[in-house]
């Protein structure tokens, strides 16, 4: 569930005129792009201490938690580039990576559950 807020947000700030000409009430439109990007980058950290969970609950090992702080970090810095350095295309890249952010973190739970033993 942390995962969708600033994926969608991310697309919503890029897509923010669409959404307003279409009366659809999402964040952008409703609170502003400087909120939301406030907010994609307090999800995305809620996000980040969720992946913890698995690895602190000894559900996985050590290379899922050391592939999903990479991975946070990763998409992190594009939600805080976002909010303090963006460029035209930063909000759709914060798309981008959030897609990609996700089907890796799956890579590296199956590498995880296929190597932990190893380790």
């Amino acid at each position: 569930y942390t995962w969708t807020p600033p994926h969608f947000w991310a697309l919503a700030i890029h897509r923010r005129d669409d959404y307003a000409k279409a009366d659809i009430p999402m964040l952008p439109v409703t609170h502003g792009n400087e909120f939301t990007k406030t907010c994609v980058i307090l999800y995305t950290i809620l996000l980040i201490l969720a992946t913890w969970l698995p690895f602190l609950i000894q559900m996985t090992g050590w290379v899922y938690f050391i592939g999903v702080n990479i991975l946070g970090a990763w998409f992190l810095y594009y939600t805080l580039k976002l909010k303090f350095k963006p460029e035209i295309s930063t909000a759709f890249k914060t798309f981008k990576v959030s897609i990609t952010y996700l089907m890796v973190l799956f890579l590296v739970l199956l590498v995880d559950h296929y190597t932990k033993f190893l380790f």
